[in-house]
């Protein structure tokens, strides 16, 4: 019974084990809900005509990813897009 006691706690174990490696640390935000964000910052944005550019190819790449259900990676474009704006 303790050998049968011991197998189950150890495969128990190590799904749970696995199952927490596999959820990420933090949740993306929704990208759909971040774009919005950053288009109204950049509807208010004054910023020189290559820093608007970088700003647009951002979020030409932003929104590439996040029609790929790729919020993760579109989150960290507009992220960088944001910097560039001030915020």
């Amino acid at each position: 019974m303790k050998t049968l006691a011991a197998a189950l706690f150890l495969t128990t174990s190590a799904v749970l084990g696995t199952v927490s490696a596999t959820i990420p640390a933090h949740a993306a935000v929704p990208c759909e809900d971040m774009l919005k964000d950053m288009r109204a910052t950049k509807a208010t944005a004054k910023l020189a005509d290559a820093d608007m550019k970088k700003v647009d190819a951002l979020e030409a790449k932003a929104v590439e990813r996040c029609n790929a259900d790729d919020d993760t990676r579109s989150d960290a474009f507009l992220t960088d897009a944001m910097k560039i704006m001030g915020k």
